[in-house]
């Protein structure tokens, strides 16, 4: 009854598609599965009494309190106008190059992505905040807008970001399983801080390529990306420098505290998210930005995103639950081991299947849903796991930047003018999408761009 495995999934698929929640989605469909499957004696029921146990690990999984934290970090510098002044200070510096602007926003959603590690809230905010800003000054609309998608997706790679935290539970569980089915009895571990420390440098490289993009286009196409008039740099020589010194030095200090805590071993990835949002409260103090109504604002939705996230663990666990008991993992196990090319022939059709869900799953449930399944095995295999994760991630931020379904060129248009075309935002990340690949391609050729930093770091 393997097969009916895969019938699980596929039906899952169909009901998001129908537009139900994710989490119930899941849940509700996979008893379903369970229920038919017990009342044709192909399921055995009493695997539901596991669920408890699952639930429960969940709910005492330390890793797991850094989610809340770092959402309350992010959703309070998202409305304490952190982005705005960054923006300004940063158009104001670079605005005399041409590209300068373009160029701008990048570094802001680095910043904001290392501030806050919320793709959407990134990409929203700095469509409100720059894409008016770009269009009005004669930038190319697809290019200001593929600049805006695409500096907005650093928040999955760039830690500390949401991905990554899930991510790094997940695959340390993985591990850990894949080194027992070895006959391991003593398995090693990875850590968030791990997956933190190998995103790092891919993260910036990521950076790097896309201004070295925008520099290429201001060079050879300069009508595309005009240098700001004089009348519009508000700052410059002295008071230029105070304000970047009052504008970014916070941030900067803000990132790390908490990534520096992280990796230099003072701090675990709860207790430094701890650290980012009493940090983010003070940052917003600092500009005028907090008071009781703002705090209501923050602790508000951050509990609405928090239960989102942990409504998706239960149905998740659920479904995992049920894929087993119709002997899923071991018909994953056997496609993927039987495929041509070995571990090779297996990792591309798993970071193909991951980015074709992108499409119609958010990261949160191909993270919770797909990972666990897939990640034993290719572990299993002899990869490395710090490598793995990275992988996954930049091919996941990649398919939320791919046209026609890419969360990004949703969560833009949803903000974006109207002189603003859908074609214009597929258009404008074409060349982005490029640049992912293109890293994919240098992290399989060198592991070590991800293996690297956790190793000097860690000592692994």
């Amino acid at each position: 009854m393997e097969w009916l495995a895969l019938l699980l999934f596929l039906a899952v698929c169909v009901v998001l598609l129908a537009g139900y929640p994710v989490a119930l989605s899941l849940a509700g469909t996979a008893l379903l599965f369970a229920f038919a499957g017990a009342a044709f004696d192909v399921f055995d029921i009493t695997l539901l009494q596991a669920l408890p146990n699952r639930l429960y690990g969940i709910m005492t999984n330390e890793t797991l309190i850094a989610v809340p934290l770092f959402v309350f970090m992010g959703v309070m510098l998202e409305r304490s106008r952190v982005a705005e002044n960054l923006l300004d200070t940063m158009a104001s510096l670079f605005g005399p190059l041409r590209g300068g602007l373009g160029i701008s926003v990048v570094v802001v959603g680095m910043l904001l992505a290392a501030s806050t590690g919320i793709v959407g809230a990134t990409v929203v905010t700095m469509g409100l905040l720059s894409l008016p800003t770009m269009l009005k000054r004669g930038y190319s609309p697809s290019l200001a807008a593929g600049t805006i998608c695409a500096s907005g997706t650093l928040g999955q790679i760039i830690p500390p970001s949401i991905i990554l935290i899930l991510l790094g539970d997940v695959l340390s569980s993985a591990y850990q399983q894949a080194q027992l089915d070895m006959g391991i009895f003593s398995p090693e571990t990875v850590s968030v801080g791990d997956l933190f420390a190998g995103a790092l440098f891919p993260g910036l490289l990521l950076v790097v390529m896309y201004v070295l993009y925008l520099i290429a286009v201001a060079m050879f196409s300069p009508q595309a990306m005009p240098a700001l008039p004089p009348e519009d740099r508000a700052l410059r020589g002295a008071a230029l420098a105070e304000r970047l010194f009052k504008v970014l030095l916070p941030p900067l200090l803000l990132i790390l505290a908490v990534l520096g805590s992280i990796m230099g071993g003072i701090a675990t990835p709860t207790e430094a998210a701890a650290v980012g949002a009493i940090g983010a409260m003070l940052l917003a103090a600092s500009q005028r930005q907090f008071d009781r109504r703002r705090l209501t604002e923050v602790m508000r939705s951050t509990t609405q995103i928090t239960a989102m996230v942990f409504l998706i663990f239960v149905g998740a666990s659920l479904f995992s639950l049920v894929f087993r008991g119709y002997g899923g993992d071991e018909l994953i196990k056997e496609l993927l081991s039987d495929l041509p090319g070995g571990v090779i022939g297996a990792m591309l059709i798993v970071m193909l299947v991951m980015f074709l869900l992108g499409f119609i799953l958010d990261f949160i449930e191909i993270t919770l849903v797909v990972v666990p399944i897939v990640a034993p095995i290719l572990l299993a295999m002899g990869l490395d796991p710090v490598w793995l994760g990275v992988m996954i991630a930049i091919n996941l931020q990649t398919s939320f930047l791919t046209p026609p379904f890419g969360f990004a060129l949703f969560y833009l248009r949803g903000v974006a003018p109207p002189q603003l075309s859908t074609l214009h935002i597929y258009r404008g990340v074409i060349p982005f999408i490029i640049i992912q690949l293109l890293m994919l391609g240098l992290l399989a050729l060198w592991p070590g761009l991800a293996t690297w930093l956790p190793g000097v770091v860690y000592g692994n």
